[in-house]
């Protein structure tokens, strides 16, 4: 028991370091890149933009603040049953980390939609016109991208079924 409330600690200290980092650099865009000209790191490929998006990537869902505030306060509170189920084993450090991922990235966009109305983006790769983003989407694209790694390659089914907080029927025999 001792374990999983060290496990739940830590929880709470990196989604809260990732938070920071990601709330961090959103104060750099908005001081050095706001009012201003984009920064070309590299001519053509990849610069810094500032961008104030007010939908969801690709510019979905525009102006539904409410809808982004209630579906992200579901979510985080999934990913936290899902987390207090996870098992302290060492197999499910991946897991973890994906969870810590997910959290801190939703947590550092609900925080810019519910004190500014829309969320701050900045990176820009022109090369390929991919739409602006920023640190928070990082974390989520890449929790998501091991997310789905570990389910094909990784975790066994019945390892996964463990972690999901609802309870399902169990069938008659």
């Amino acid at each position: 028991m001792k374990k999983k409330g060290n496990l739940c600690i830590l929880y709470v200290i990196c989604v809260t370091i990732l938070v920071m980092l990601d709330q961090f650099t959103k104060y750099l865009a908005v001081s050095h890149l706001k009012n201003g000209s984009s920064i070309i790191l590299i001519q053509d490929v990849f610069q810094l933009h500032y961008l104030e998006n007010r939908g969801a990537a690709f510019g979905l869902l525009q102006g539904q603040k409410l809808w982004f505030v209630i579906s992200t306060s579901f979510m985080m509170i999934f990913l936290i049953l899902v987390y207090l189920r996870t098992p302290s084993e060492k197999k499910y450090h991946w897991i973890r980390l994906v969870l810590i991922l997910l959290t801190a990235g939703a947590i550092g966009n609900l925080i810019d939609r519910l004190r500014l109305d829309y969320v701050i983006d900045f990176f820009y790769f022109e090369w390929i016109d991919f739409p602006v983003f920023n640190v928070a989407d990082i974390y989520v694209t890449v929790g998501m991208a091991i997310l789905i790694f570990l389910i094909f390659f990784y975790y066994k089914e019945e390892e996964l079924e463990i972690l999901w907080p609802f309870q399902r029927k169990k069938q008659q025999k």
